[in-house]
């Protein structure tokens, strides 16, 4: 029996374990007033509850079949517009979708809304495909959320227009924003819809991204634990707990979590997000062979053509991944971008992620001809992003050249130097948060920070960089491991005995005896 087939069984024996699940049950509950066919009343609301799990596939099919069944239903457009926003935390959307959304936008207000309240929710998604050729993106998502709050307080008895104005308030928050006050306002709302509409997937799911942060991912457990049990036969439902599970380093949910969202997709290409997560997942618990047949599963797709970054950047970052936290840098100095005939050149924030790992590799290594060369092309895909005003992507990615540049002074024997730029490096990482797209940084600024003052013998320095790396990652096998060393190399045995009974702990299920075991074994058997 495969694993999809046992995913799909067990799918069915919950359904049945409840009584006998309806369809809307599988994809949670919504109510959503409208003017339209009282026919057509459920399957509308079905496919809000879709739209809110963003499997948008499914969600413009519905509305696609409640506008045929009642041509006078123009909400039913709105909804083929708003699926055409796609992920909004992977903004922007590609040139297709702003041209698709604004057709169905006027065939929303061709079709009419009997409501006032119908026209202001089309008027207010217009806002944000509206003269997308003129006007900038954050521009346009700034005006959506202003519409979004004015609907919100003029029709406050709709707990809808108050869950679509939280996912804006989350989707435009700055990540430079250390207070998290538009995600921390957006979960004020949400948690009080929660308690009116527990079986709410759009509130469970924006909840988990309102939290998906070190300080208060604690606050998104009860969303996340709940989430996949509101709408199972939503794959993106099953994989957005380990959001939190990978802010909290419970990686073993994080695994469960993706397995059964990637059991759940038909597309291979879909898979790819959360097989990045689980790819993190299993490395952190030395889980290697198990990585390595996601490695192997994604170097064996077929030729694709994207219209989104994120599928680039799981393209990039996995195999990546696999070489990094296994610290192989010969490894990873050979990497290679996937395909050929894979269109990078529109990816460059997912571009970068590869390029670094490499020229990470290559420095750690002593390559430093092969570093350079990366460290000169991370410079020139910053510059791109910046030209086309992906103002966060350019900042991630110049950090990445400067932690590479670091390395690289660490190779030609510039110690001070390289630590100084690393530091500085680490610094304007914590100043920013981590994309949602990705389960985290390809390597953290910090921890590698902390790895160098390990290898120029400054231990009691490198275990203080390694301790507050893992207060923002935490449960990390090359933390963990690190900062057993370290605090062994200063004399801290006490802390040493916790570090590395911790790395044990978290290798119980590896497939792999990597070395840090062997070592951690040796320590803890004196």
């Amino acid at each position: 029996m495969t694993l999809r087939t046992v995913a799909l069984t067990l799918t069915l024996l919950l359904a049945l374990g409840t009584g006998g699940i309806t369809a809307q049950d599988k994809v949670g509950t919504v109510h959503f007033a409208t003017s339209c066919s009282a026919t057509v009343q459920q399957d509308f609301e079905r496919a809000v509850a879709m739209l809110h799990s963003f499997w948008f596939s499914a969600s413009t099919s519905a509305f696609t079949a409640v506008a045929q069944s009642d041509p006078a239903c123009g909400i039913a457009h709105w909804g083929v517009a708003m699926n055409l926003l796609g992920n909004p935390f992977g903004w922007p959307p590609s040139p297709k979708a702003l041209a698709d959304g604004w057709a169905a936008v006027e065939r929303a207000r061709t079709a009419g809304a009997k409501t006032q309240r119908e026209r202001d929710y089309i008027a207010a998604i217009e806002t944000f495909y509206k003269d997308a050729d003129k006007i900038d993106h954050r521009t346009r998502a700034l005006a959506y959320r202003q519409a979004m709050e004015q609907l919100a307080a003029h029709y406050p008895e709709d707990r809808e227009a108050s869950v679509f104005y939280a996912l804006a308030l989350n989707a435009t928050a700055l990540p430079t924003d250390k207070t998290y006050a538009d995600q921390l306002k957006a979960a004020a709302i949400l948690e009080k819809v929660f308690a009116a509409e527990p079986q709410h997937p759009g509130v469970a799911h924006y909840l988990i991204h309102s939290y998906d942060y070190p300080p208060i991912a604690e606050k998104g457990l009860t969303a996340a634990r709940r989430y996949a049990s509101i709408a199972p036969a939503a794959p993106h439902a099953l994989h957005m707990p380990s959001h939190i599970f990978t802010r909290r380093g419970y990686w073993g949910e994080s695994i469960e979590a993706n397995r059964a969202s990637i059991n759940a997709i038909s597309s291979h290409f879909d898979q790819l997000h959360a097989l990045d997560y689980l790819a993190y997942a299993y490395l952190q618990t030395a889980q290697d062979a198990a990585a390595k047949r996601v490695v192997d599963q994604v170097s064996e797709l077929p030729k694709v053509n994207v219209e989104h970054f994120v599928t680039a950047f799981a393209l990039a970052t996995i195999p990546s991944r696999y070489a990094l936290e296994r610290g192989r840098w010969a490894d990873a100095a050979k990497l290679e971008l996937f395909g050929k005939e894979f269109p990078w050149g529109r990816f460059p924030q997912s571009e970068a992620q590869l390029v670094f790992a490499r020229g990470l590799g290559a420095a750690r290594g002593g390559d430093v001809t092969s570093a350079r060369r990366d460290v000169e092309r991370l410079g020139a895909l910053r510059d791109t992003l910046a030209a086309s005003k992906v103002g966060y992507w350019a900042e991630q990615v110049d950090i990445q050249r400067q932690v590479a540049s670091a390395w690289v002074a660490r190779a030609e024997g510039r110690t001070e130097e390289a630590l100084a730029l690393l530091r500085a490096a680490a610094d304007r990482e914590d100043a920013t948060e981590k994309h949602p797209v990705t389960p985290g940084p390809i390597a953290p600024a910090r921890e590698l920070l902390a790895e160098m003052l390990l290898e120029a013998n400054e231990p009691a320095q490198a275990l203080r960089e390694f301790e507050a790396s893992m207060r923002v990652e935490p449960n990390r096998f090359r933390g963990l491991y690190g900062a057993a060393r370290a605090a062994d190399l200063s004399g801290d045995r006490t802390k040493a005995r916790t570090y590395y009974s911790t790395l044990l702990s978290l290798g119980e299920k590896g497939d792999t005896e990597r070395p840090e075991l062997r070592q951690a074994k040796a320590f803890l058997g004196k």
